[in-house]
């Protein structure tokens, strides 16, 4: 039935619509609203997210996808990220508020909004290059913006 999952498409989509406006709605843990733009870390030395430079690969191409993990945590991505093409990214988001990863050119990648310790894959482009991505719901807050690089 064509209809019936175009009408779970857009209950879904407006799920997720009300989910990102009570994620933006608060900077805080207490849940007060205060109506401006969350806050950028302010300390450099603050613990990073973490891209886990480590990617698995198997031999001669075959078998299972190599795979790597961008953690955000206190409005950051981590370091930039070295992967080969068509790896799989698991991001997992560990802020209060609301994050999705996409790339700036638009459409190399995209994870849909991640609420608090929720997760979502990518696969990485198969063209070698460096991809910068920032989160579409924060764009001026968050600290920098993250880096993949695909080499090989």
């Amino acid at each position: 039935m064509p209809s019936m999952n175009r009408l779970l498409r857009l209950v879904a989509a407006a799920a997720a619509v009300a989910f990102v406006v009570a994620a933006c709605g608060s900077d805080s843990e207490s849940g007060s609203a205060s109506g401006g733009t969350p806050p950028a870390a302010t300390s450099a030395a603050a613990t990073s997210a973490a891209a886990d430079p480590t990617t698995s690969a198997p031999a001669g191409g075959e078998g299972t996808a190599a795979t790597a993990a961008i953690t955000i945590k206190d409005f950051k991505y981590g370091d930039p990220l070295t992967v080969a093409p068509g790896t799989v990214i698991t991001v997992t988001n560990e802020d209060s508020a609301g994050h999705d990863v996409l790339s700036d050119d638009g459409g190399k990648f995209r994870t849909p909004v991640l609420g608090r310790g929720e997760k979502a894959t990518f696969t990485a482009p198969m063209e070698p290059g460096t991809y910068k991505y920032s989160c579409s719901l924060h764009p001026g807050s968050m600290s920098g913006i993250g880096t993949l690089v695909v080499s090989g």
